[in-house]
């Protein structure tokens, strides 16, 4: 799928994010309102169509990534990118919690020289909120490759699996403490 400025249209635009395992990034974003899609994938990597085997693997160098397109009139873009730095560590180079290699690292795709800035400032902003330095990388957007079908909305459809209840539950619930008014669902459902 190529994610390119003309992914973004007149009403959406579209952000390329790699925030560790992309069931988290995805879990938060289907239930944000004035976000219309989530899509994850695999993005920043050298071989075509990679499937979720080979980029576990390590070896392709691509990342876990979501493109979460959404309607800044509905929710700016300032808060879709603190969403994003709440529901991972951005502290921890090509990690996120059990999940260890660069498939998992924290990095930003931008589509245009607008949104590259957008990152910039967003990674400026919340390095004030951790004690270690932010390793978020932002890099030049290349293929995107939509996963497998099991992987999109996966916590919506598995809510009771152990990754969903032990790993994104928490980040979750930390998320809907801090972002309430953009959380389409009440603060109890699972």
């Amino acid at each position: 799928m190529p994610i390119d400025e003309s992914t973004s249209t007149e009403h959406l635009e579209t952000y390329v994010l790699a925030g560790g395992c992309f069931w988290c990034l995805d879990a938060l974003y289907q239930k944000v309102r004035g976000v219309a899609e989530v899509v994850s994938g695999y993005t920043g990597g050298h071989l075509d169509n990679p499937d979720y085997r080979s980029v576990c693997s390590g070896t392709t160098g691509h990342a876990e990534a979501v493109a979460v397109s959404f309607d800044p009139s509905v929710i700016p873009g300032d808060v879709i990118l603190d969403m994003f730095f709440t529901m991972h560590n951005p502290t921890t180079l090509n990690r996120q919690g059990y999940d260890i290699g660069t498939q998992y690292r924290s990095a930003m795709f931008p589509l245009n020289d607008g949104q590259k800035a957008d990152f910039e400032s967003a990674i400026e902003r919340v390095s004030e909120l951790w004690a270690d330095p932010i390793v978020t990388t932002i890099e030049p957007v290349g293929p995107f490759y939509i996963a497998e079908n099991v992987h999109q909305n996966f916590y919506a459809r598995q809510p009771g699996e152990g990754y969903c209840q032990v790993i994104i539950d928490p980040k979750l619930a930390k998320a809907r403490q801090k972002f309430s008014p953009w959380i389409t669902e009440p603060a109890t459902a699972q």
